[in-house]
């Protein structure tokens, strides 16, 4: 099975940051089999790992230029919503996955789970209710 894009990249990341191994975290492998086939058309796999994730004590500045680079990237790539999509089912704590942040992830979860949860407290919410 082929490993997710970003994988490859955190270990060139570490490579390219000799003494910061501890600031990449170690790899996730994709829940399930079904997710691999779009890692091999993520453009990611042809761009430079430190793109995708910090490196140590990265000053503010910098971080969101580099973010802001790697969004770039994820604009152009044609498995974007798919890589989305596999960072917040994972979810991936770390770097730029399908064009957002790990603070952006953590944001569109936490909506979310919020509108399930209003889903499921709303007066008659039944499946016809639930799918409006």
């Amino acid at each position: 099975m082929p490993h997710p894009p970003h994988q490859s990249l955190q270990v060139a990341a570490v490579q390219s940051f000799p003494g910061r191994a501890a600031a990449v975290p170690k790899p996730r492998v994709p829940a399930r089999a079904e997710d691999g086939p779009w890692h091999a058309e993520a453009v990611c796999r042809r761009d430079e790992a430190g793109l995708f994730f910090a490196p140590s004590k990265e000053p503010t500045a910098s971080r969101l230029s580099r973010e802001e680079a790697a969004k770039r990237v994820c604009a152009r790539c044609p498995v974007m919503v798919a890589c989305r999509e596999h960072a917040l089912l994972q979810p991936e704590p770390y770097g730029v996955w399908g064009g957002l942040t790990a603070a952006e992830r953590r944001v569109v979860l936490a909506r979310m789970r919020r509108r399930a949860a209003e889903l499921r407290q709303a007066p008659g919410a039944g499946p016809i209710a639930a799918a409006g």
